[in-house]
């Protein structure tokens, strides 16, 4: 399973399917869906799609309907949230609005458009799916979301049903009618929908897709950085529009401002350029010329390299945690203590790192960030450790 992610116009819609076509023509059984609502996946296949799996050429192709996902996976939810929140801030005596006037939760609708990609993986007949992601700035939150609310509800829980039924009596009667009977029971299933996407997720790679252009590289680098943090390894980069070749003084001096760009990344991963095209690549045929210049004979499912794990050494009476982050900027990096995780937060973006048994009977007494990493050293505490272990 392949997500392709990166700034908002950069082609990330184009590249998915071109390298779904690409694997096609190669043999490989292909499913390439969209979550993205900003650009249909049906306008670059040039064919409408409908809710399922629909044959492209030598490939499939799936357009998620988040809001609608919800409806026919957990209907009634958003009536529940919407009778909560007027229970909790409306006046005596008025109602909840209709469902159909109710937005989707945030993140909720995304969850269930995942939960329909878990269904593809698990029960489709494919070699490969292939996921065409929000933009980063939605990329990234849903990424994290699995594991951040999963954990929260997780810690929450066992106060959760004290809590509710010391709401304010106006509010019973909403919890009642909630499906299931009760608030809780919509958790729970949210609960355990986060459990299947974090399942998912777990073996899918990134690969990047930006044009090369300095801001767009900048966000990427940030996003390089993050992946590496919710524990996503990017298998490479497709730099979309490079532009070909040419003799006049401008397109040599934009070609060469590209390839600036592109040598400022100093990437471990494969680079591939996609070349900007006279027109959009639109239908089967197109995109398959399109995956062909990008991959070459090269395998467009080939595996990402495995992440580098944390790890722990000792140096002389300390230990140090080391956390690979590309581009990390120690400006960027905040850390904490929690019980036994280490919360580490770059750039706006916040994992619990669950802290190996020999750190956890010890205090932290500094940090750095810096060359591709974070690292955190730690003393072994004299009250937990016995004393000739803790010289």
């Amino acid at each position: 399973m392949v997500l392709f992610g990166g700034k908002g116009g950069v082609g990330k819609t184009t590249a998915a399917a071109a390298t779904a076509a690409r694997a096609g023509d190669r043999g490989a059984r292909t499913l390439v869906v969209s979550l993205d609502p900003a650009r249909s996946l049906a306008d670059v296949l040039g064919t409408p799609l409908g809710p399922l799996p629909e044959p492209v050429g030598r490939f499939h192709a799936l357009q998620l309907d988040p809001r609608r996902a919800v409806e026919e996976r957990w209907p009634g939810v958003r009536q529940a949230f919407g009778e909560l929140a007027a229970g909790l801030d409306a006046a005596p005596g008025s109602a909840a609005p209709p469902a159909a006037e109710l937005p989707v939760p945030p993140g909720i609708g995304e969850l269930a458009g995942l939960l329909d990609v878990r269904d593809q993986v698990e029960h489709g007949d494919w070699d490969a799916v292939l996921l065409d992601c929000p933009p980063t700035g939605q990329l990234l939150p849903l990424l994290a979301l699995p594991e951040a609310l999963s954990g929260q509800l997780e810690r929450l829980w066992p106060a959760h049903r004290r809590i509710v039924r010391a709401l304010s009596p106006a509010l019973s009667p909403a919890l009642e009618r909630a499906p299931g009977g009760a608030l809780p029971a919509v958790l729970g299933r949210v609960q355990d929908a986060l459990a299947a996407v974090r399942q998912l997720l777990a073996g899918a790679s990134v690969r990047l897709v930006l044009t090369p252009e300095s801001v767009v590289a900048a966000e990427a680098r940030r996003t390089l950085t993050a992946l590496a943090l919710h524990g996503y390894p990017v298998d490479s980069v497709i730099a979309n529009r490079v532009l070909p070749a040419g003799d006049s003084p401008w397109m040599a001096a934009r070609r060469a401002a590209q390839r600036a760009v592109l040598a400022e990344l100093r990437l471990d991963v494969p680079v591939r350029p996609a070349p900007y095209l006279p027109g959009e690549p639109i239908g089967p045929d197109a995109l398959l010329a399109l995956g062909s210049a990008i991959y070459g004979t090269d395998d467009p499912l080939a595996p990402a390299p495995g992440l580098e794990p944390p790890a722990v050494v000792r140096s002389g009476s300390e230990y140090e945690l080391r956390v690979a982050l590309p581009y990390v900027r120690r400006s960027d990096v905040r850390l904490a203590r929690s019980g036994d995780d280490l919360v580490v937060t770059v750039g706006g973006q916040l994992r619990r790192l669950a802290l190996p048994s020999v750190l956890r009977r010890c205090v932290a007494v500094g940090a750095s960030a810096g060359d591709g990493a974070v690292r955190v050293r730690f003393r072994p505490d004299p009250a937990l450790w016995p004393r000739e272990l803790a010289r």
